[in-house]
């Protein structure tokens, strides 16, 4: 089964941007993201929607970040996204009136509530600044480095 990596894949994005200081166009973030254009815009203007990203039209606009990387976290960026589901897995509920189907779905529905709160908890400790301040000890040796090569590299 396929994993659901929107959320990483927009955190990816606005780091991207966070770096440029001016406004970065769909088609540029397409190209470090192997997607199309048109995924992004979808994406962005979710997050446009939450006041993260604004854009600008015409020639030399694009997206740029309007909020501060400090106090914005992963939960705020997930929930922009609209809250996704967090656990592939799931109860089974063909038949509810089964004891046995009862049994193993609150069993399990109690497991994926406390994995999904903690997940949640630990989302809204991380910011875009801690992300960033990663990418930046990450980035070492190689700061002199366009990002575009960085990325490929």
């Amino acid at each position: 089964m396929k994993r659901d990596s929107k959320l990483s894949g927009v955190l990816h994005v606005l780091l991207h941007m966070a770096e440029k200081p001016e406004p970065v166009t769909s088609e540029a973030l397409a190209r470090a993201m192997d997607t199309n254009p048109v995924v992004i815009r979808r994406i962005l203007g979710g997050l446009r929607d939450h006041g993260l990203v604004s854009s600008e039209k015409g020639h030399g606009g694009g997206w740029v970040i309007t909020c501060d990387l400090a106090t914005v976290t992963l939960r705020d960026v997930y929930e922009a996204l609209g809250a996704p589901e967090i656990l592939a897995i799931g109860n089974r509920s063909e038949t509810p009136e089964c004891l046995v189907e009862r049994a193993v779905n609150a069993a399990l529905g109690s497991a994926f509530d406390e994995a999904e709160a903690l997940l949640l908890q630990r989302f809204a400790e991380v910011t875009l600044a801690s992300l960033s301040a990663d990418f930046h000890a990450r980035l070492g040796d190689r700061a002199a480095q366009s990002l575009e090569h960085i990325h490929a590299a």
